[in-house]
């Protein structure tokens, strides 16, 4: 029997017309463009406004824009995966509601949790299903509106975070195309580090963690840089070395963007014309468990069939991985319509 692999046959995406840049922001805290772009390398990010408005929203979008371009009815949808550390509540799982939005009907969803590694964990999980041979189209998608979390009054975290949402399509291929390989992993020490304090059933929400502002997203900015850089670089360079990948067999690498200094010292220690690295975070913040669907999507007219790309993360938990995939389709051919990120 002929082994299958998943593959991606088509991207959607989806980002919020307002955009919040480092002028406004310097108004709302002590920070300014020269420092935040010194530090991170953000210029403006995306937010969700609107009552009532939460990840589902985003994602509904990503997914809706996915199935016109590939020309798949909710119905062929065998399942669906929602990477996100903004649910629009606890339960049921923002899959469910993103699915019953677009009209999947005939299908089971669930939810990620793995930070800012959430796209690329959840990807990997429906490659599985997938090259089990039992399901023949998949939706994964990242979904976050990080400014439901965000302290506008902590400099130290509000410049970095952005609202945004990717999907993809997986389908089994019998070619020699899709993932390849893929190396996760975590460690719970770095829990401590990164982490929202109250909401959970440890401390769950009460007027003394609202008044304490612990809904937030709590950071420790260097012990967070050192592990994502130490990491990410690593796992990036062991993926290529156990499938004897050498610097100019890649085509492109796919950083999750969290900050440009990781990405940058990730892509050296790969070896890596600067030229090959997909970089977006200038424009869209680190939106989390969508950065990677969003900078696919940015470069799909670019891709041609048979490239060879490295994608890989570092997120909360601590979580991080990377994954080898051989692009499967020509994104120029696609029907994509504008480039222009659709609102």
């Amino acid at each position: 029997m002929t082994k299958l692999k998943a593959v991606i046959t088509g991207i959607g995406v989806y980002v919020p017309d307002y955009i919040l840049t480092n002028e406004e922001l310097s108004k709302l805290v002590d920070t300014s463009d020269e420092w935040i772009m010194t530090r991170i390398g953000i210029k403006e990010r995306r937010i969700l406004k609107g009552e009532g408005k939460g990840s589902s929203d985003l994602g509904v979008e990503a997914v809706n824009q996915l199935l016109k371009k590939t020309g798949t009815s909710p119905d062929e949808i065998d399942f669906l995966i929602c990477a996100t550390v903004t649910p629009d509540m606890l339960f049921p799982a923002t899959a469910n509601i993103i699915s019953d939005k677009v009209g999947i009907k005939h299908a089971f969803s669930y939810d990620i949790n793995a930070g800012c590694s959430g796209f690329l964990y959840a990807l990997i999980t429906a490659s599985k299903f997938v090259e089990s041979g039992l399901y023949k189209k998949a939706i994964v998608v990242g979904s976050e509106k990080m400014s439901a979390i965000v302290d506008y009054t902590d400099r130290a975290t509000c410049p970095i975070f952005g609202d945004g949402a990717g999907a993809v399509l997986l389908e089994p291929t019998t070619e020699e195309f899709g993932i390849i390989d893929n190396m996760l992993q975590s460690d719970g020490y770095g829990r401590i580090y990164l982490h929202q304090k109250a909401g959970g059933s440890v401390k769950p929400p009460s007027y003394e963690t609202i008044d304490a502002r612990e809904h937030f997203i709590y950071q420790e900015g260097q012990p967070v840089f050192k592990a994502a850089v130490l990491n990410m670089a690593d796992i990036s360079v062991a993926i290529m070395e156990r499938n004897h990948l050498k610097s100019e067999d890649i085509a492109w690498l796919v950083p999750h963007q969290a900050n440009m200094r990781i990405i940058e010292a990730t892509s050296r220690r790969m070896g890596l014309d600067p030229k090959k690295v997909m970089i977006n975070i200038d424009r869209f913040g680190n939106t989390t468990a969508a950065t990677l669907p969003l900078c696919l999507w940015e470069w799909e007219p670019r891709l041609k069939k048979g490239d060879n790309i490295i994608l890989t993360t570092f997120g909360a938990g601590f979580t991080w991985g990377a994954a080898y995939v051989k692009w499967g389709y020509d994104g120029e051919k696609q029907e994509t319509g504008s480039r222009k990120y659709e609102t």
